[in-house]
């Protein structure tokens, strides 16, 4: 180099962006599982669960199920939440016993299955928001993009102006519609194979085939078939309505990158993902969902130690530039419902 001649900064490639976070969430050791506090958390989630069915079958022919279908949604939410974390081996680094919990937590307890929301899953994380590659923003009963909502027509299109205002009564049809899609998914075939890659499709159908036949014949046992018919709307209904409320403030209304925006993995986690703020109550009614910039950076690091990981995340996001979304839940549901009526402007003009 020349005498005088002014040195330029080195050009920090974007790649290792994430590997130096990466280490400093390794040194913190929050990566090591859990195992104490999984043992803790399962007791209790079962626990909580089994006791629900107990009160059920000892409660009887009463209306009172109904306020006890209300619980029940809950418990079966948080039972939900575990067959994620297990989905992602937050619990355990093998593959067996990740799969064990998964299985009797979704296909069993849940009635969902554990093969096609792993699938369905993974490309999410893969591609967060992406319109192409993320199926969670794919159009379908709601339309996330201008583009999306121009291609509606008839009664899609008339939704599409005013799915805002429709979005949580809908939820209250979310656990119909993964139940089938669970269906769908075991059965599903095109070109002669079938649609959705599952490791253990029999045991998966066996187990679904099990849960419903024992959720019926418990309903059945125990009240009316009028109480039993409502106990498992009331029941259904709010376990859809808490699983998309969960779900909700993860990602809409956040950035929808596409095929021509180049970003590199941690950018792309961080930039289309929105934390919900709150006290270890919100961290435990989200499922740990509310740290989701840290959930998608880490997918496999255990839900206890998102907590203490977001500051690093965050200071890290500040010192790269970064923008690091974070509000309350309400606000989160606001910006989500915003984008949904925006989405729609193209049509109500």
């Amino acid at each position: 180099m020349a005498l005088g001649a002014v040195a330029e900064p080195p050009v920090r490639r974007r790649g290792s962006d994430y590997a130096q976070l990466s280490r400093r969430i390794s040194q913190a050791g929050l990566l090591e599982r859990r195992p104490g506090w999984y043992v803790t958390r399962i007791a209790l989630t079962l626990g909580a669960f089994v006791a629900g069915w107990v009160a059920v079958f000892l409660l009887g022919d009463s209306w009172w199920q109904l306020p006890l279908a209300a619980l029940m949604a809950v418990a079966t939410t948080q039972v939900a939440f575990l067959g994620h974390d297990a989905g992602h081996r937050q619990m355990f680094r093998r593959r067996g016993p990740s799969e064990l919990v998964g299985l009797l937590a979704g296909n069993l307890a849940v009635g969902l299955s554990y093969g096609w929301w792993v699938d369905k899953h993974n490309r999410h994380h893969a591609n967060p928001n992406h319109e192409d590659e993320d199926p969670d923003v794919g159009a379908g009963a709601l339309v996330w993009t201008p583009e999306q909502a121009l291609e509606t027509r008839g009664f899609g299109r008339w939704m599409a102006q005013r799915q805002a205002y429709f979005f949580f009564p809908m939820l209250l049809l979310e656990g119909l519609s993964l139940h089938v899609a669970s269906i769908r998914a075991i059965v599903g075939r095109e070109d002669g194979r079938y649609a959705v890659p599952m490791r253990h499709r029999a045991v998966e159908a066996a187990l679904l085939v099990a849960h419903t036949v024992g959720y019926a014949a418990l309903l059945l046992a125990v009240m009316s078939p009028v109480k039993a018919l409502l106990f498992a709307v009331v029941h259904q209904a709010l376990w859809g309505l808490y699983m998309g409320c969960a779900f909700a403030p993860n990602h809409k209304g956040m950035p929808m990158p596409t095929a021509d925006d180049e970003l590199d993995f941690l950018r792309k986690q961080v930039l289309t993902s929105r934390n919900v703020r709150g006290s270890r109550l919100v961290d435990t009614a989200l499922g740990g969902l509310n740290y989701q910039i840290e959930h998608h950076l880490f997918p496999n690091m255990p839900r206890a130690n998102l907590r203490r990981a977001q500051p690093i995340v965050r200071a890290y996001c500040v010192e790269q530039g970064i923008s690091y979304a974070e509000t309350g839940l309400i606000e989160s549901y606001r910006q989500a419902l915003g984008h949904l009526h925006e989405v729609g402007r193209p049509l109500r003009g």
